[in-house]
């Protein structure tokens, strides 16, 4: 009998154990984020949640949107694709130029064909001030000179210094603000082998980037049109090398990783081509293969949502793959 109440008592203690204070912050923060359905957006299918201000201490808060697929359960685990300029994925009605990636199109259909694994959709809104600023692979800037810094100013037109930069800040935001709100409220993996990154132009530069700064986070990156010029394309641009120079020493390990890039001909795309075969270089040389690297050329198309759409099946394949 006294042994039996020893067992009950030490299950007890273990049953009723406090969590920790990381727990219980990231409870508290979770429990202050105000989050409602977006009836008003038109989609083809699922729904989109929307916190319209995400709390955040390391840079200027927006919106932030969660779609769920169809028949979305707690009763199964779903991967997490983080996205950025998300106010651009899934309905034309309300973006700026009237188009859409149609994202959610796109992944009902693989998903109901079995062809990728069920996932949701974490889109990060832009604010369009600061999006160049927000964007940017950061320490890319810390390979360029002074003189090379006054003119990549002079590149952008604009008089920002090195502080004004935020993409580490806007990577600590998903990192450690955002994904653990999400890994908390919806039934989610929450490791590496689940959680994704895809973006495009400046958005493509960041998903290189998130994952080259956090590998352990994120298995794959689709960065379609990637913005190599980094700002204004002119000649003697200094971006392109700095960025290149800061890939080649943070390249995620070929072993555990997918990386996806695609670039066209056509408008803003026009100047990438002639960066292919440095990408194809620097992934080939540090062991990628054909099986977890893709820098595909899509021959006529130009810089827009109407051209990414048409193909974003293949990158969605290519990380989510079952």
């Amino acid at each position: 009998m006294k042994n039996l109440t020893s067992i009950l008592l030490i299950i007890l203690f273990f049953s009723c154990k406090p969590t920790t204070k990381q727990e219980q912050k990231e409870d508290e923060n979770s429990s202050k984020i105000e989050a409602y359905e977006l009836t008003s957006a038109t989609l083809s299918s699922g729904k989109l949640i929307r916190v319209d201000s995400f709390p955040t201490k390391y840079m200027k808060p927006r919106p932030v949107d969660v779609w769920l697929p169809e028949n979305y359960s707690s009763k199964k685990k779903y991967a997490v694709l983080y996205m950025h300029d998300g106010q651009m994925l899934f309905d034309a009605n309300t973006t700026w130029n009237k188009q859409e990636w149609m994202i959610d199109e796109a992944s009902s259909k693989l998903m109901k064909e079995g062809v990728t694994k069920d996932f949701i959709v974490v889109a990060i809104h832009n604010i369009p001030e600061i999006r160049w600023l927000d964007l940017f692979p950061e320490k890319a800037m810390q390979n360029l000179t002074d003189a090379q810094i006054k003119e990549a100013q002079s590149i952008a037109n604009t008089k920002v210094h090195l502080d004004d930069f935020k993409g580490d800040e806007y990577l600590q935001f998903i990192v450690q603000e955002l994904k653990p709100y999400i890994d908390a409220t919806y039934s989610v993996h929450s490791n590496k082998e689940n959680t994704f990154v895809a973006g495009s132009s400046m958005g493509g530069l960041m998903s290189m980037y998130a994952i080259a700064e956090y590998p352990e986070v994120f298995q794959g990156a689709a960065c379609i049109s990637t913005h190599w010029v980094g700002a204004m394309p002119r000649e003697n641009n200094p971006f392109p090398k700095a960025i290149f120079s800061y890939l080649e020493k943070n390249i995620p390990k070929a072993k555990n990783h997918k990386m996806y890039f695609d670039y066209g001909n056509k408008t803003l795309d026009e100047h990438y081509p002639q960066y292919a075969a440095r990408v194809d270089t620097i992934f080939l040389n540090n062991g990628y293969t054909s099986q977890n690297f893709k820098n595909l050329f899509f021959e006529g198309t130009n810089h827009s949502e109407n051209s990414w759409q048409k193909r974003i099946d293949i990158p969605l394949t290519f990380l989510l793959k079952k």
